[in-house]
C-alpha cells in the first residue's frame, strides 16, 4: 500500500488558485454576459448593470469556492461566510465601478469596449486579486484560526467521558 504525502504549502496554493481560476471563469462569464445584457440589450445605467451582474456572479463564485475551491479548508457557518464574503465582494465591486467611473468620468470614454475594458478586464481583474486573498484571509479559513471551530456548520467538540464515581 502506497502512502501519499500531504501536499505542499506550495502545491496547496496552486491547487487553490486553479480551482479558483476556474470558479472565477464560470463566473466571470456570467458578470460579463449579464452586464452586457443589463446595460446593452435593456440599457441600463452602467452602474446598475454591473451592481446586478456582480451580485449574481458573487453567489455563483460562492457556491464554487465553498463547495470545491476552498472544501479543504475549515468551515465557520455559511451565514458568517456568505456574510463577509457578500462584504468583501460590496469591496471588490467598488473596484470595478472605480475602473468603470476613471474610464467614463477621467478619461471620458463611453460605449460598449469602454465598458468593457475598464469594467470586466480591468475592475474584475484588479478585484479577482483583492478577493482571492480576502476569501484566504477570512471567508475560507484555515484550520487553525479560532473561528473555524466555531459556528453551525463546524463539528461539535468530541466529549470528553466523566471518570466513573463521580
Amino acid at each position: 500500500m502506497k502512502h501519499r504525502a500531504r501536499p505542499s504549502r506550495v502545491q496547496l496554493l496552486i491547487r487553490e488558485v486553479g480551482k479558483f481560476g476556474v470558479v472565477g471563469a464560470v463566473a466571470y462569464v456570467v458578470d460579463f454576459v449579464v452586464s452586457n445584457v443589463c446595460h446593452v440589450q435593456f440599457h441600463m445605467d452602467w452602474l446598475l448593470a454591473k451592481t446586478i451582474s456582480t451580485v449574481i456572479a458573487a453567489t455563483v463564485a460562492y457556491i464554487g469556492n465553498r463547495q470545491w475551491s476552498f472544501t479543504h479548508r475549515a468551515r465557520s457557518g455559511v451565514r458568517r461566510e456568505y456574510t463577509i464574503f457578500f462584504i468583501l465582494n460590496v469591496i471588490g465591486l467598488g473596484i470595478a465601478l472605480g475602473c468603470l467611473g476613471f474610464g467614463e468620468y477621467v478619461l471620458h470614454l463611453k460605449g460598449a469596449l469602454a465598458f468593457n475594458v475598464f469594467g470586466n478586464v480591468l475592475g474584475t481583474g484588479l478585484g479577482t486579486v483583492f478577493r482571492f486573498w480576502a476569501y484566504k484571509r477570512w471567508v475560507f479559513l484555515h484550520p487553525d484560526h479560532p473561528r473555524a471551530v466555531s459556528g453551525p456548520d463546524a463539528p461539535a467538540p468530541a466529549r470528553v467521558p466523566e471518570p466513573a464515581g463521580r
